[in-house]
């Protein structure tokens, strides 16, 4: 808060006798007032310097030159120089006070949208980077064999008011030694935020962290453009190989306590990599029609018709007459080397048919070319939050992770970092450029790698896919400052 402050500014009355100083009455006082909306800084400083520089010494002169030379008699040089002096000190306090408004101004009205804009994307980034810490504690407490826990900020409510009221009033006071200058200057600024967290516990909240993503997040998050073997070894619990109608033959842990299932999963992924990049791999959901009634001998009526098109219903005649009803539905989530648009509409359904014996946790794989001569089926388990969470925990004391070269019998893929999201344990803090939390005396921070970075984005995502709407799953704690 800045106090008001008084100073007064001088003026002239070319009446006034004997060219001499002295107290002027309340009618002869001129007031200047400024007010500022969108100030423009430039003018208001050019303003003040012809002002100062140029305008008032030539009227000074001009002025008492005139007012002198009406009196009886010409003034000593002596005395005219004094009261130019005098009003030539006067002059430039008025100037100087004029100078200042640039930066009452600026402190002002002036500011109010800079000032909301920097406070928006302030709580915008506190909001980010708590979400950042609540994850990599979370990695932390798991890594110590600790429970986990989230708090979330549900909202931020911030009420902000500004006012500003600049006024300059002035007089000249014809007795000696009496220039003085008047400027009020106000200026108030206050902020009032409400938070409201939310400690996520209970039954439902628990169910979405230990529960594996369905395969429709997984389609979500390729379809990002995310690399598909980087989701694989983050999101993936390993690979279930599968006969062509769908029994268990065997399981690919994605674990580093299993190498060599380990090591055959990553070459799975890195040549899925290779068929994205070459625009030979498709991972989308099935899409056929799902016929509802196949003879239908009567003739619909136009009020079934146009009812049936609201809730994607199609009514189609047959050759022989009768009329099939039929709707278009969106099945389960596969990943080919084919396009399955290729496939009859009978096809994809006895497909959907098939792989609606899996859990939705499942993503159908199945690769026509994986080698030469040989066909691969099977389905890629996904993992929960939890254990995504206890996955990467689990990588912590592996501090090289494990190198897996591409697998020379499929013919393609590259090598990739070793380990999927690398988190430092440190005793020092790391670079402020990092996400990073101190946590029993020592500071876990993501690895700076264009590659861990890209891995914690999508871990965020995860996160906030997993938890969902977090109405009804705690109670708020509200916060008013």
């Amino acid at each position: 808060m800045i106090e008001p402050m008084s100073v007064y500014v001088p003026s002239f009355n070319p009446e006034m006798e004997p060219c001499v100083p002295r107290v002027a009455s309340s009618s002869e006082s001129r007031t200047l007032v400024f007010f500022c909306g969108i100030p423009n800084m430039i003018l208001v400083s050019a303003y003040a310097y012809l002002i100062y520089g140029k305008v008032l010494p030539t009227l000074l002169y001009s002025r008492r030159h005139s007012l002198c030379s009406r009196r009886k008699g010409t003034p000593s040089a002596t005395n005219l120089r004094t009261v130019m002096h005098g009003h030539q000190r006067a002059m430039r306090h008025a100037a100087l006070t004029l100078s200042i408004a640039p930066l009452v101004l600026l402190l002002g009205g002036c500011i109010g949208p800079p000032v909301l804009e920097r406070q928006v994307l302030g709580y915008d980034q506190v909001a980010k980077t708590l979400n950042e810490k609540l994850l990599l504690i979370n990695i932390a407490r798991v890594h110590n064999d600790e429970t986990v826990h989230f708090t979330s900020t549900s909202s931020i409510a911030a009420t902000f008011d500004w006012t500003t009221t600049v006024g300059a009033g002035g007089q000249v006071n014809e007795a000696p030694h009496a220039n003085f200058l008047d400027l009020n200057v106000g200026v108030s600024a206050s902020e009032n935020p409400t938070f409201s967290i939310v400690p996520i516990a209970g039954e439902e909240f628990t169910k979405r962290i230990v529960t594996p993503f369905d395969d429709r997040i997984f389609e979500f998050v390729v379809f990002q453009g995310v690399r598909i073997e980087q989701v694989m070894r983050l999101m993936a619990g390993g690979i279930e190989v599968q006969t062509e109608d769908g029994r268990f033959v065997r399981f690919i842990e994605n674990d580093t306590r299993n190498p060599e299932e380990y090591k055959e999963f990553r070459r799975i992924a890195m040549f899925l990599q290779a068929l994205n990049e070459t625009r030979r791999l498709f991972v989308r959901t099935l899409v056929f029609e799902d016929t509802l009634i196949a003879d239908f001998k009567a003739v619909p009526r136009a009020e079934d018709i146009n009812n049936g098109f609201d809730k994607g219903l199609r009514w189609r005649q047959k050759p022989d007459g009768h009329y099939e009803l039929t709707r278009l539905e969106a099945g389960r989530v596969v990943v080919l080397d084919f396009d399955p648009l290729a496939l009859s509409d009978r096809e994809r359904f006895e497909l959907n048919e098939q792989i609606k014996k899996n859990p939705a946790g499942f993503v159908h794989l199945e690769l026509r070319h994986f080698e030469p001569g040989r066909h691969f089926q099977g389905a890629i388990k996904l993992r929960s939050m939890m254990q995504i969470l206890v996955f990467l925990a689990r990588t912590i004391n592996l501090d090289a992770g494990v190198d897996v070269a591409p697998d020379p019998g499929l013919g393609a893929g590259a090598p990739t970092p070793p380990a999927i999201l690398k988190i430092n344990v440190t005793d020092s803090a790391p670079d402020d450029n990092v996400p990073s939390i101190p946590y029993r005396g020592r500071y876990y921070s993501v690895n700076d790698t264009p590659w861990d970075r890209t891995s914690f984005v999508l871990l965020n995502i995860l996160f906030q896919t997993a938890i969902g709407e977090i109405q009804g799953v705690g109670i708020p704690i509200t916060i008013s400052k």
